[in-house]
């Protein structure tokens, strides 16, 4: 009985176990689409909330969005590809929010070209934003948790993470990438108190996917891929992200999420 009375009284406290009240956050890519959209969901379950992104575009504007949720919202601009950049915005994070308890990596860029003709300095650009940087920001952030023996780390993979297509030389091996630098972090660090999980998408409707499955023809194929028989939207990663984020997923660690309508194992 006394297991029972434990297990009863955490679960009549299961809604503090998806909190994040108190806990400080840091959004890179968080100026537009699915990272302003978990930026979002990161401050309505308690976060204080940092954006970053390379230029000024949406961050003012993410970081007045968390602010209207009752959250503190900061934001800078910065190229997450740059040592000494990434080494300045995470200072100035912990500075101005007092700390860093989360860190969530939605910054991505995609360039899609027949293999042979295949422009070498676009394969380096896609490098690095979708992985040079996510090991740069994880560095930085390893710094602070491991000062304290506690941190959560999300990183953004995709669905192509773990299948290719065609004229794809450069984002879907980016985010296999991605991938395996989150089982390793999450291999080094979890005995530590930092768990490293990601997060993989299928197609998501955004500013930057709505030509795409607008096109009927293109929009039929996706569906078709799909079993749920729809695509998603950016509220979509609301949940999963706050999971990861929260003590809820305290046993969770080198996991990779998949939010795809079933699109990986149809």
């Amino acid at each position: 009985m006394s297991q029972l009375k434990d297990l009863l009284e955490k679960a009549g406290n299961l809604k503090n176990l998806f909190s994040l009240n108190g806990r400080k956050a840091l959004v890179v890519g968080g100026n537009k689409g699915l990272g302003q959209a978990m930026a979002l969901a990161l401050a309505a379950a308690g976060a204080d909330v940092a954006v970053a992104g390379r230029g000024p575009a949406g961050l003012a504007e993410t970081a007045e969005a968390v602010a209207s949720l009752g959250r503190k919202g900061e934001y800078l601009a910065a190229d997450a590809s740059d040592p000494n950049e990434v080494k300045r915005m995470f200072a100035a994070v912990n500075d101005r929010l007092g700390g860093l308890d989360i860190l969530v990596n939605s910054q991505g860029t995609v360039h899609l070209q027949e293999a042979i003709d295949f422009d070498m300095e676009q394969w380096d650009r896609v490098m690095n934003v979708n992985l040079r940087s996510l090991v740069l920001t994880c560095k930085e952030a390893g710094r602070l948790m491991l000062a304290k023996g506690y941190g959560k780390i999300i990183n953004i993979s995709s669905v192509r993470s773990l299948q290719g297509r065609v004229n794809d030389l450069a984002y879907a091996p980016s985010k296999a990438a991605v991938n395996q630098l989150t089982h390793s972090l999450a291999i080094e660090w979890g005995p530590k108190g930092i768990n490293v999980n990601a997060i993989a998408p299928c197609f998501v409707r955004t500013e930057i996917s709505a030509a795409y499955l607008d096109d009927p023809a293109k929009r039929a194929w996706v569906m078709s891929r799909i079993p749920m028989g729809c695509y998603s939207v950016p509220e979509d990663m609301f949940g999963a992200v706050v999971f990861l984020a929260s003590d809820a997923s305290r046993f969770i660690n080198g996991h990779l999420l998949m939010i795809d309508g079933g699109w990986t194992v149809a």
